[in-house]
């Protein structure tokens, strides 16, 4: 399957908070790509409809999880995650998202825990109450620890910080499982549909913008930090230039955010994320950057992070 057919790229630095959702765009012409400036998401049900809008294939990133843990999902009796995500939510499967609050909650059927910050809360129970040994049973291949990065929280914890499960729950239930109704595949799951892309197809996938950064050059110096404006500035001062060497194009209101660091304000971090995402997106639909590993363990259940490599 060739990601290059795709004419449109859109991607979301997705939130449980409305107002720290906010999306980047990016069309092709005769001449290349166009990146317009970023917005915030507003009506999720609105944004998913647009979508769908107009002729062009879409591809459409969020940096939520899209997939689930292979000792978890195979035990579902799904064959895969593009199947399981259209039920869940529904039926025998109706608490999925509904989070856990206490440790005798946790069930295949209610995985996700805990729903508040609490002192007797422990990942152990997770790995009892789901049956597994060990915490990277409970993350996918590309979220497990390497040489280059540490390993991500588990899809399943929805305490602290760098927790991920809460944007997961928010990000099925209200972006993937209304588009898939509608009509819109998965990047890598529906292997088969995705062999060929149609005028007008919408194509959903997973990405991580901080894993975007060194694809497209944009680094922080020692202490910097995404949430300052001149850390942002000074971390994408030659993003322009690149773009140039590939055609890439940046409308003005685009290029007035890129001087302004994005903005004074704290939450310019999204936005920020929010294009940095989306170039990295058009690097895989370039061809300048492999969208997968060429082999991975379980894709038809974990899927992959859009240009992340093993």
């Amino acid at each position: 399957m060739s990601l290059s057919s795709f004419s449109r790229l859109v991607h979301a630095d997705w939130s449980t908070t409305p107002g720290k959702r906010w999306f980047a765009e990016a069309r092709r012409d005769a001449t290349g790509w166009l990146v317009e400036a970023p917005r915030l998401v507003g009506r999720v049900e609105h944004f998913v409809g647009e979508l769908f809008s107009g002729p062009l294939p879409t591809l459409a990133g969020f940096d939520f999880p899209v997939g689930m843990p292979v000792q978890v999902g195979r035990r579902t009796g799904f064959s895969g995650f593009s199947e399981a995500i259209d039920q869940f939510g529904l039926g025998p499967w109706a608490r999925f998202y509904d989070v856990s609050e206490e440790a005798q909650d946790i069930s295949l059927h209610r995985p996700f825990y805990p729903r508040v910050s609490s002192s007797s809360a422990r990942q152990a129970h997770l790995l009892s109450a789901l049956g597994v040994e060990h915490m990277d049973a409970l993350r996918r291949e590309c979220e497990r620890a390497t040489s280059d990065r540490r390993a991500a929280c588990s899809l399943f914890w929805t305490l602290g910080g760098n927790q991920v499960g809460k944007a997961a729950i928010s990000g099925w239930r209200d972006v993937v499982q209304p588009a898939r109704r509608a009509g819109a595949l998965l990047w890598p799951f529906d292997v088969a549909a995705l062999s060929s892309v149609e005028q007008g197809s919408v194509v959903l996938c997973e990405t991580y913008p901080a894993e975007a950064y060194g694809h497209v050059g944009v680094r922080f110096r020692r202490g910097g930090s995404k949430q300052r404006q001149e850390d942002r500035r000074a971390a994408t001062a030659g993003l322009g230039q690149r773009c140039e060497r590939h055609g890439v194009r940046l409308s003005s209101d685009m290029v007035a955010v890129l001087t302004d660091g994005f903005g004074p304000r704290k939450d310019g971090e999204d936005a920020f994320d929010a294009t940095i995402g989306l170039m990295g997106m058009i690097e895989v639909v370039e061809g300048r950057r492999a969208p997968a590993p060429g082999v991975r363990q379980a894709p038809e259940w974990e899927g992959w992070i859009l240009g992340q490599t093993a």
